[in-house]
């Protein structure tokens, strides 16, 4: 692959207000889904999924889950203050770590209200645990990178905390305040590892019963995880696409994942870009061991278009990241990828996918467009001429490169 030249205006379309679904249906699996193969488009209810996979399918779900990531801070003068919690620095960067940790945690934040907060004022806040009061502690450890420590006593976990007090970190685009009801439509009902700011809105279309028939009919399921950052927002502003700033989420890869992977013969259907990023990320770790010295499980945006020559296959790529596993005594790896996938993209992994409709100008669009082969404007007229919801609480699609 070579690294390709794409124009942000020839990702753009009209999205009117009124298309963008600003609460959750009353049933998750209620959505509209559209499904594309091979240029044609057919329009169906999402309980339709199960009859619409071929047999030999696996489908891959991501099983981040959502923290209550904007918490609110209130000085003695009244003015209030919003930290809103981005990537863990310490004691780790490793989430799990940091979200399990009952002292002390650091984090890069994004701050409401800095102005207000003066250097060396420590913010305090009161959690009712299990009738327990624990006073939460913020102190400002670094202005310039809006690094806020957080301390507590009482021996509990820093996730329990957060769950207590924070709110639901709905999308910008939504425009509204979070009401009870997100809590549990904000998040998956397959969610386990929590460490997401940003749900991977894929999956909310998904019931216990959707799950159910999918096993019934024999397709396969696989959870692997890729923690949502608030990056997924972030707005292209170069007409160069090349040049955005790709964020970098953290992944989570179990040795079972790899070798289940390996074993498969069949479609692959990730639910979500973040479970295709995750995917494909897992692939170029692989290469990144058989052909560089370079052995760190970080994918920087281009590394793909920047491999010269014929790239190793699936199997051994996948081989490669499990014999380093096995041999290192890891049952589960943890890395960051920062994977731009654009229109130029050689899928090595995913042939299908299920994902919901994104922002104009996004790099989820260009995901798509890479996907589809350029289709994607096509797919979204047409789901904008059939009243489909659009991005987070929106309806959804079944997308397919090339099936098996």
């Amino acid at each position: 692959m070579t690294t390709p030249s794409i124009h942000l205006s020839d990702y753009q379309y009209h999205l009117p207000d009124d298309r963008i679904a600003k609460f959750p249906l009353d049933q998750r699996d209620a959505s509209k889904l559209l499904h594309f193969e091979k240029g044609e488009i057919s329009h169906h209810s999402f309980t339709d999924l199960p009859e619409l996979l071929p047999d030999n399918t696996l489908m891959v779900f991501n099983n981040t889950k959502v923290i209550p990531a904007r918490m609110i801070f209130q000085r003695n003068t009244g003015a209030k203050v919003e930290i809103f919690l981005l990537k863990p620095l310490a004691p780790s960067s490793v989430i799990n770590e940091v979200m399990t940790n009952t002292h002390e945690v650091s984090w890069q934040t994004i701050i409401g209200n800095l102005k207000k907060w003066k250097d060396g004022e420590i913010l305090t806040g009161q959690v009712v645990i299990n009738s327990q009061t624990i006073t939460l502690k913020a102190s400002l450890s670094d202005r310039d990178r809006r690094v806020v420590t957080f301390q507590w006593d009482g021996q509990i976990p820093f996730v329990s905390l957060v769950e207590a007090s924070g709110e639901v970190p709905l999308p910008p685009y939504l425009n509204r305040k979070a009401v009870e009801e997100d809590k549990p439509r904000y998040q998956t009902v397959y969610s386990r590892r929590e460490g997401a700011v940003a749900a991977p809105t894929a999956g909310l279309h998904f019931t216990e019963e959707i799950l159910s028939r999918l096993a019934i009919k024999g397709i396969k399921t696989e959870y692997l995880t890729l923690h949502v950052g608030a990056g997924t927002f972030q707005p292209i502003k170069d007409e160069d696409v090349v040049q955005h700033p790709m964020h970098s989420e953290q992944i989570v890869i179990h040795q079972d994942n790899v070798k289940r992977l390996l074993d498969h013969k069949g479609n692959i259907v990730p639910v979500g870009t973040t479970s295709m990023r995750t995917l494909e990320s897992l692939y170029w770790y692989g290469v990144k061991l058989i052909s560089s010295s370079d052995k760190s499980f970080l994918i920087p945006k281009l590394f793909p278009y920047e491999i010269q020559g014929e790239p190793p296959s699936l199997q051994e790529s996948l081989q490669a990241v499990l014999d380093l596993m096995i041999a290192n005594g890891q049952q589960e790896v943890t890395g960051h990828t920062e994977i731009m996938i654009m229109p130029g993209y050689d899928f090595k992994v995913c042939n299908g996918l299920v994902t919901n409709f994104h922002q104009p100008g996004s790099t989820l669009i260009l995901l798509v467009a890479a996907f589809t082969k350029n289709h994607w404007r096509k797919i979204y007229e047409e789901a904008l001429s059939y009243d489909y919801r659009f991005l987070s609480y929106g309806d959804s699609n079944l997308l397919w490169n090339n099936k098996v």
